[in-house]
């Protein structure tokens, strides 16, 4: 448990600040200009009561359900803290220069949930600090520290973004909870990073990043190699659907004098959402090696297999309910899966735009960890609370 909450300070498991205030109408920025330059200032802030409660066998490796991660050692557990997303003040700047667009965000971010009640709650996150420049001919070339393109279709689509999906208190009680990272697709993960989007051509995008190398994670186990981390995407959507193919890579090395083995992790993954009417669903699919459960490279060179499914029904302008149910599987009993086969978590989940700025959640789940001789973990998860853009 230590040694999880030690990596959860080091690593943020939550996500994509920009898409969310483009994505919510809500989101009424602070504008600024001065001279050729526009600044605005927006963010969010939220907070949900969760209670979870643990049972069953023990079972290795990350498995979110068990009594470990799920329910922070104990048979139950309650956290008032944040869901999926932290809380984020966020800055971003633009203009045109001689042809070019320049822009640019930093987003400093917060958590809400601490495990004292006098400690100083001071882990500031900052996720992105990044600028752009390009134009509709050479396409926007980004340098800085961002988040990665793979993933970024199942999580920005996942219904629990603006809610909390699996309450794991290992994770909830001084970060945020988990969404669906870890059963139904890797985390995305925050790169430095140098990125080309080509100009829009048949509805789409291409995508390539050069990502600075990471050590693969809470398994400590291996350092970045000496190339850097390798992504891309292809985006195209039109008449409310939304399709997308993306794919990383990088080179792992043993740390010296562990003996260990180096590895290379690859994985490819396709999606696709539609909306009609009143009526959107998700399915996405990831596959490949050294992918980990909750950071790159954290099971070692492991082959899994994620993916995720989401129907979605607007009742009235203001109130939704959605579905969705995910599974992160390991193809074989490697060493660094320790045991562990699948997680798997489907979530039911009611959200309500109070105002056009703040949307309130109710939110059940049950998350299931399964190991490869057969013992099983499972985790009933409750949510409700809130949060507000501005």
């Amino acid at each position: 448990m230590r040694f999880i909450r030690k990596q959860n300070r080091r690593r943020t498991l939550a996500l994509i600040v920009p898409a969310l205030l483009a994505l919510a109408p809500a989101a009424q920025a602070v504008e600024l200009s001065a001279g050729d330059w526009k600044v605005d200032v927006g963010g969010f802030v939220n907070a949900y009561y969760t209670y979870t409660n643990c049972d069953g066998d023990a079972v290795g490796g990350f498995a979110l359900a068990g009594t470990a991660l799920g329910c922070g050692g104990q048979g139950a557990r309650s956290t008032i803290g944040n869901g999926l997303l932290p809380n984020a003040l966020v800055t971003k700047f633009s203009t045109n220069q001689e042809g070019y667009d320049i822009g640019g965000t930093i987003a400093i971010m917060a958590h809400t949930a601490t495990s004292s009640a006098i400690a100083p709650n001071s882990g500031v996150d900052v996720r992105q600090a990044f600028f752009t420049v390009g134009n509709g001919r050479i396409g926007t070339f980004k340098l800085g520290r961002d988040y990665g393109v793979f993933g970024s279709g199942a999580i920005l689509g996942d219904m629990t973004l603006l809610g909390v999906g699996m309450p794991i208190q290992a994770t909830q009680r001084g970060r945020v909870s988990l969404g669906h990272i870890g059963a139904g697709y890797s985390y995305l993960g925050h790169y430095g990073q140098i990125a080309w989007t080509s100009p829009a051509f048949a509805g789409g995008n291409v995508t390539l990043a050069l990502m600075s190398p990471v050590d693969n994670g809470l398994a400590g186990t291996h350092d970045a190699g000496s190339s850097p981390q390798v992504q891309g995407q292809y985006a195209w959507s039109g008449n409310g659907v939304k399709l997308w193919i993306a794919g990383k890579y990088q080179k792992f090395e043993p740390f010296d004098g562990t003996g260990g083995q180096p590895f290379t992790m690859s994985g490819g993954e396709i999606g696709a959402s539609f909306t009609a009417g009143r009526f959107s669903a998700l399915a996405n699919v990831q596959s490949g090696k050294g992918l980990g459960i909750l950071s790159d490279g954290d099971q070692q060179d492991t082959k899994s297999t994620n993916w995720l499914v989401q129907g979605a029904y607007d009742f009235t302008p203001k109130l939704k309910l959605g579905a969705n149910y995910g599974e992160s599987k390991n193809n074989d009993d490697t060493p660094g899966a320790l045991g562990l086969e699948s997680n798997r978590n489907g979530t039911l989940g009611l959200y309500y735009k109070l105002t056009k700025s703040v949307t309130l959640v109710g939110e059940v789940s049950q998350t299931r960890s399964r190991a490869f001789d057969g013992a099983e973990a499972t985790m009933d998860g409750y949510a409700v609370g809130g949060i507000v853009f501005f």
